[in-house]
């Protein structure tokens, strides 16, 4: 049950899903025009955006009435995996098996299929997740290049996030942030995101307007990509947790 009509106002309310007290996080903003619900990529959190004139009342017996449906979705978040040796990780779509020899460089490299690393076993994990955010900087940094000449536009600084909630994101000031995990899944994939934050550059909304500049600029087919990172965007979460 909904353990919100005692809780605490300083905490926030809670859905027990199989034993499980999963926090329910209700945003208003200012452009919803309905109530929409989702679980955190990670199955951390139901989150809950509502109109500004909503009801927190409402939106919590909305999560209540979708139990089920919470429930499915949270059975389907992939189980954490450890990065060791063995170990099968994406990157850029193909899937690569870790493989560490002590006496090898300690910065991985590629060859065919295998992900070679060298150095402790005890700093694999960490030395993994710094090689692929550096590839995903550096590939990031092209596909903004090449999408804002696309635009008309100087690219603007660009960062990376590890952002729960959103996959890429365009500041009032042009800046652009984007998921690192990206440089796990498909090339089309990555690319749609970047193209998609520079459409934002030029229509900071998601008018019209805004996805005829995203369709002129990304070469492949949108819905599609978004397709791809619903199916399968919680698995890039498995690693690296």
């Amino acid at each position: 049950m909904l353990d919100w009509l005692r809780r605490d106002p300083s905490k926030a309310p809670t859905l027990d899903l199989g034993g499980r007290a999963l926090p329910i996080v209700v945003r208003r903003l200012d452009r919803a025009r309905r109530m929409t619900m989702r679980l955190a990529s990670d199955g951390s959190e139901v989150r809950i955006s509502i109109p500004r004139w909503g009801r927190t009342a409402d939106a919590l017996a909305f999560a209540e009435a979708r139990r089920e449906w919470l429930a499915s979705q949270l059975a389907a978040v992939p189980a954490a995996a450890q990065v060791r040796p063995g170990a099968s990780l994406s990157f850029r779509g193909a899937r690569l098996q870790l493989r560490h020899e002590p006496g090898s460089r300690r910065k991985p490299t590629i060859s065919g299929e295998t992900l070679l690393a060298g150095g402790a076993e005890a700093s694999l994990e960490p030395r993994i997740r710094r090689w692929l955010q550096a590839e995903a900087l550096a590939l990031l940094a092209e596909d903004l290049a090449h999408y804002c000449r696309l635009a008309g536009r100087e690219p603007p600084r660009i960062a990376l996030s590890n952002a729960r909630r959103r996959w890429g994101s365009c500041a009032a000031n042009g800046s652009i942030r984007i998921n690192w995990r990206l440089i796990m899944a498909p090339d089309m994939v990555r690319r749609s995101v970047v193209a998609h934050e520079v459409a934002h550059l030029l229509h900071f909304d998601h008018s019209p307007a805004f996805h005829a500049c995203l369709a002129g600029l990304f070469e492949g087919d949108v819905t599609q990509a978004n397709d791809w990172l619903r199916r399968e965007g919680r698995g890039l979460y498995r690693l690296f947790g």
